[in-house]
């Protein structure tokens, strides 16, 4: 099978969408003008620039393969509502334009795919006809490709659905809940794709839910689901770790696993490290991953996240704004380092040549302080590289930081120092590191990179170095003040949306009512520091505690903290 190098590119869509905080997860279709006119041929016409610039970029670095959204908003169908259809149309006129930009640069389109995305009159007409959905999607596709002979292929995801800011007639919603039904969906899509020589590439991504919930790390549903597969049209798609995209994860198993062809996802616009804020340095991370992967079974590439991820106030472009340095960087290395083998000192030289920026060397030195930095401030290290499981989710090795917000608050208090064993080595390893913020804002001048944004970096971390302070100390009425003080003075410097966006500090230093004993003895009972599912899980975790916890959602909801519930799919997903 021929290499496949794909890059994200639906970052110029959400020009003009003007939120506190966006919802990156995919084109705010929302947002897209609904009907003709001046106003919207000159957003579409802005857009077409945006990709046009997007596609030279991508194209003169080594990829070959472009994804967007979605076959959703793309495929039409008698089912549909007439005004929806209507809109459909006009999308499908405008995307054939968006792609041939970039199949005149020898890119091939990809589209995502949610199983299964649906409006109110296509989800009543699919069950009034009893209509599977297998059959309603190798229909739909059947059509679809028909009438985009361009599109090269699909990504579908299965294991999330749209997150609870996505507001649009479309909803997807988890409907593949065992991994025979996986495998089943394939079995039926599979041929659809062959017919017309397409691509169906197959993330195993998921959030945990049902019994398919564990298909990314957990080897027995992995191979359940893809053992045995032939098919010239089939690639599975992979996260690099057993999680998200965070930091301190061994490269996933199951790129050893099963002779199918195989991409590992990456991404350079990191979600839950500042978003291109400032320098989170991926280069020496993914190194290792490639040279890892040249021993894993038929790998044929990588899908490249520069844009897509996370719910934040955000919005650097990736290879279209000249602020988005910080990912340009990252995915150029990225291509570089998994194309070329190139070793990642040549790569940033490289880049430091073509953006004429300043002495290479200094910005080779500010980056491995910056991989210091985001490695042991960021992230507290010694939980960080811990493996803990609850039911079928790896727990994230980070705590304290999620998309754009700070948490400070005595509930992750008492969690970092029940797993956190040296705190003192903790606190030093904060003093080091906002030591090397103020040597790479002095590397700054001479690398030839943004200042403010070095110095935006050390104002977030100097946050992060008080909270560790909090946390591994005694809490005294002096230590509130400081924090609360650097809370007042970070929100008067930086605005809540634009350039240097402000990460949300939540802060709550209200005793948590769980005393550590109990604490501990819960987290010994819930969580697992091994991959494989205890008696007790099965028995207990995995099935008792859905229906207490749906219990608790339905009479003691204050319980659960209004950010778990609100974001993304809501924390309820984890326990289906």
């Amino acid at each position: 099978m021929q290499p496949l190098h794909l890059i994200d590119a639906i970052g110029p869509f959400f020009r003009g969408h003007d939120v506190r905080t966006i919802n990156w997860s995919k084109i705010p279709w929302h947002h897209l003008p609904k009907a003709g006119g001046s106003e919207a041929e000159a957003w579409w016409a802005l857009v077409r620039a945006d990709l046009t610039r997007f596609a030279d970029q991508a194209s003169a670095w080594g990829f070959n393969a472009v994804s967007l959204d979605d076959v959703t908003h793309l495929a039409d169908h008698a089912w549909l509502e007439p005004e929806l259809r209507a809109r459909i149309a006009r999308y499908r006129e405008e995307f054939a334009r968006c792609f041939e930009i970039f199949t005149t640069r020898g890119m091939q389109v990809h589209l995502t795919m949610d199983v299964m995305t649906y409006t109110p009159e296509l989800q009543r007409r699919m069950v009034e006809d009893k209509r599977e959905v297998n059959d309603y999607l190798a229909e739909l596709l059947d059509g679809f490709f028909v009438s985009f002979p361009q599109v090269a292929g699909i990504i579908i995801r299965i294991g999330e659905s749209d997150g609870k800011g996505v507001h649009d007639e479309f909803r997807s919603q988890l409907v593949i809940q065992k991994p025979a039904q996986a495998r089943q969906l394939l079995c039926d899509l599979l041929p659809v794709c062959e017919k017309h020589a397409r691509r169906l590439i197959f993330r195993t991504w998921t959030v945990g839910a049902y019994r398919i919930g564990d298909l990314m790390w957990h080897r027995r549903t992995f191979t359940s689901v893809f053992e045995g597969l032939e098919s010239p049209a089939l690639v599975i798609s992979m996260k690099y770790g057993e999680s998200d995209f965070f930091r301190y994860l061994p490269l996933n198993s199951n790129f050893f696993r099963t002779d199918v062809a195989k991409i590992v996802e990456l991404q350079t616009r990191r979600e839950y490290e500042g978003c291109g804020e400032y320098p989170s340095f991926t280069g020496w991370e993914y190194e290792r991953y490639a040279r890892e992967l040249k021993h894993a079974k038929n790998v044929i590439g990588c899908m490249v996240w520069c844009q897509t991820g996370g719910w934040v106030p955000f919005r650097r472009i990736a290879l279209i704004d000249p602020e988005a340095i910080w990912t340009d960087l990252n995915t150029f290395v990225t291509i570089r380092v998994m194309k070329d083998s190139m070793p990642v000192e040549d790569a940033v030289r490289a880049f430091a040549k073509e953006r004429a920026l300043g002495d290479a060397e200094a910005l080779i030195e500010l980056l491995r302080y910056s991989d210091e930095v985001i490695r042991e401030l960021l992230y507290t290290e010694e939980f960080a590289q811990q493996k803990l499981f609850f039911r079928r989710v790896r727990i994230p090795p980070l705590l304290q930081v999620y998309w754009g917000n700070i948490f400070i608050n005595h509930s992750i208090k008492k969690l970092l120092r029940y797993f956190v064993q040296e705190p003192e080595a903790a606190l030093r390893s904060a003093a080091r590191c906002m030591d090397r913020l103020e040597q790479m804002i002095a590397l700054a001048p001479r690398a030839g990179v943004p200042v403010a944004d070095l110095e935006y970096m050390r104002d977030t971390f100097r946050l992060l170095a008080l909270a560790r302070e909090y946390t591994f100390t005694e809490f005294t009425p002096e230590m509130e003040t400081r924090l609360r003080e650097a809370k007042r003075a970070y929100k008067a410097k930086y605005p809540k949306r634009g350039l240097r966006a402000r990460y949300r500090i939540k802060t709550d230093f209200k005793p948590f009512w769980v005393k550590r004993r109990y604490l501990g003895w819960a987290i010994e009972l819930l969580m697992r520091r091994r991959r494989g599912y205890r008696l007790i899980d099965r028995l207990l975790i995995l099935h008792v505690l859905s229906m207490i916890y749906r219990i608790i959602a339905v009479r003691k909801p204050h319980w659960i903290p209004g950010f778990a519930k609100e974001s993304a799919m809501g924390v309820d997903v984890v326990f289906r």
